[in-house]
């Protein structure tokens, strides 16, 4: 049953990382920094399957992961840049970012200035928003560009080693999925419905 939800989107992944390599893990996760819903919870840890499998070297995947974010956190941060506030308010919602994000965004940058990028970055879902507040407020390229790199790199890290862990123990976890498949798959549908209707909510009182 799990593997019938996930199986497309895996092949899909799989397919883009096979063919390109650490190119197609740079091209997916800068597809994610552009504010287009595709996890990197997803991405990274697929190229970390492949390192497990010497297909792939672990450092050289994690490097494309964050230099992919880097790639992507250009246009939004651009749009943001030249766009300002009241555009990025009006029109956010095509890139899928409601004004609730914007001020989230906000209380990071008020709260821990600069180095907001750089946490941010290591944080689900705020992490693919964060380049449109930036660039609203104009945050210096060097500082915000080098904070993503790091911050993303560590992320990238991260997510690649439980990719490689999960390849060394597959056996095992396939044995664990089928065993709790419709558990798991309860649970990945009740969170994932409450992140789509606070977003969408969210979207809505924009």
């Amino acid at each position: 049953m799990l593997d019938n939800i996930l199986l497309p989107l895996i092949n899909w992944i799989e397919n883009i990382v096979t063919a390109m390599g650490p190119a197609g893990v740079a091209l997916l996760m800068a597809i994610e920094s552009c504010n287009i819903p595709l996890p990197s919870e997803a991405i990274l840890p697929f190229a970390g399957y492949l390192v497990s499998k010497g297909e792939m070297n672990f450092h050289v995947a994690s490097f494309a992961g964050a230099i992919g974010c880097v790639l992507g956190s250009l246009p939004s941060y651009y749009i943001g840049y030249f766009g300002g506030r009241t555009f990025v308010e009006k029109y956010g919602k095509y890139f899928l970012v409601s004004k609730k994000d914007l001020e989230e965004a906000d209380k990071w940058v008020e709260k821990y200035g600069d180095w907001a990028f750089f946490i941010c970055r290591m944080l689900p879902v705020v992490r693919t928003f964060i380049s449109l507040p930036a660039g609203i407020l104009k945050a210096k390229k060097r500082t915000f560009f080098t904070f993503t790199f790091f911050g993303s790199l560590i992320w990238s890290y991260l997510l690649v080693y439980v990719g490689v862990k999960l390849g060394q123990n597959m056996d095992k976890m396939k044995a664990l999925w089928h065993k709790f498949d419709i558990l798991i798959v309860i649970i990945c549908l009740i969170l994932g419905g409450i992140y789509i209707y606070k977003h969408i909510k969210h979207l809505k009182e924009s």
